[in-house]
């Protein structure tokens, strides 16, 4: 009998519902996929709840349809300009008589790390482990069964506005599906388009969504820093409509089409019919005045992502550097523009690791929706911990989860 997980990558300009199968070992194998226009989300925070609960129903049923199964649990993205993130320490004395490490200990010293001030209106999403430190051995990535009388950790925390993943649950719950987990989305990228040489060299995962640019960045096969840039691709898409005064479909459409994110010879020469408002008639202007509209966009992003990965300590040590991801990332010329902001190495992100549709969900709009998979294959937990089946019973369970962040804690973000 087939084993089947599902992902919902829950965005801005999207809602993106993907089913695998992971019966069999090995690769897990997309049977299902469905997509419906994002309405009701605007920078990843739900600002209306109907209509962010009918578009998860569409992409949903889409995905069943294909599947030729009902999906009843999900691991669900979470991202906005909400999300923060802190580096934590704690220490711990080992509690065994005969000085061996434990799995307790573990928990007690990620306890410890974990206890900083915040405030009241947010919540732990993650706990992720960095490394350990044995007495004064350093860099320890799993210290259970060594020897040793002081207990060190480093851990990343992402935190949460609560309202912001309340509303997120409620409206999985409001289409009838029980949501298993909440997943930082560029996390949950690095699944899909990260290897491991690239997280113990250095590298930076950019998530150029609709609505927000998400941020993580991965050392010695560890997280390091998260962080979120308020601005995404639907803001380079309002920027043609007002530039070429069209509706903002149409300048979406002439945005994937046309755009390009830095100049080329022959832009000038090149021309393209945008329609009017109204009933006006077309009319036709020159690549080079589009992409004059698009690249100031670009660079604001590009830049004030470069300056989020400055605030971090291992920006110097980002020897892979940056892997682009996200519906963004597919401008034409945004790698290229990156490159000369970044000044490092720059790469598209295309989700790997599954069988079954590739041709589907081979897209860097994807790679959220194919980690979430990965991720659930990792760090999948029963779903039998459910709080009670009502509504309020799952929602405080969820929250319950959020806290309970040490489950699973052997199986480190490495």
């Amino acid at each position: 009998m087939a084993q089947y997980i599902a992902g919902l990558d829950i965005g801005t300009t999207k809602i993106f519902a993907i089913i695998a199968d992971i019966e069999n070992e090995g690769l897990p194998k997309i049977v299902g996929v469905g997509s419906s226009p994002s309405e009701g989300l605007r920078k990843g925070v739900v600002v209306n709840l109907e209509k962010t609960v009918h578009s998860i129903q569409l992409a949903v049923e889409a995905a069943e349809r294909m599947a030729g199964t009902q999906i009843h649990e999900v691991y669900a993205g979470i991202a906005g300009d909400h999300i923060r993130s802190i580096n934590g320490r704690g220490v711990v004395a080992v509690a065994s008589p005969n000085n061996e490490i434990t799995q307790a200990d573990i928990k007690r010293v990620i306890e410890a790390a974990k206890a900083v001030a915040l405030p009241t209106d947010r919540e732990i999403l993650h706990i992720l482990p960095q490394e350990f430190t044995v007495d004064d051995q350093q860099g320890i990535k799993d210290p259970v069964g060594m020897s040793g009388v002081r207990l060190e950790a480093e851990v990343h925390i992402v935190t949460g506005a609560i309202t912001s993943a309340q509303n997120i649950c409620r409206s999985i719950e409001r289409a009838n599906i029980t949501p298993l987990d909440l997943v930082l989305e560029p996390l949950a990228s690095s699944y899909a388009v990260l290897g491991k040489d690239e997280k113990e060299l250095g590298v930076v995962v950019m998530d150029l969504g609709g609505g927000t640019t998400d941020i993580a960045m991965f050392f010695e096969g560890c997280i390091r820093h998260t962080s979120v840039v308020g601005l995404g691709g639907k803001n380079v898409t309002n920027d043609v409509a007002l530039g070429l005064r069209t509706p903002a479909e149409h300048a979406e459409t002439i945005k994937v089409k046309h755009g390009c994110a830095v100049h080329t010879e022959n832009d000038k020469d090149e021309t393209i019919e945008v329609p009017g408002v109204g009933g006006r008639t077309p009319r036709k202007i020159s690549k080079a005045y589009l992409v004059d509209i698009i690249q100031p966009r670009m660079e604001e992003i590009f830049s004030l992502a470069y300056r989020e990965i400055k605030k971090s300590n291992y920006v110097h040590l980002m020897t892979a550097g940056v892997v682009l991801t996200g519906g963004g990332s597919m401008l034409t010329g945004a790698v290229e523009l990156a490159e000369d902001i970044f000044d490092m190495p720059v790469t598209l992100g295309i989700p790997n690791g599954f069988e079954g549709f590739k041709d589907l969900v081979k897209s860097p709009k994807h790679a959220t929706g194919v980690g979430l998979i990965h991720y659930a294959i990792n760090h999948g937990f029963e779903a039998e911990e459910l709080n009670g089946n009502t509504e309020h019973g799952r929602f405080n369970w969820i929250v319950a989860r959020m806290k309970k962040w040490f489950n699973n804690l052997n199986k480190y973000e490495n």
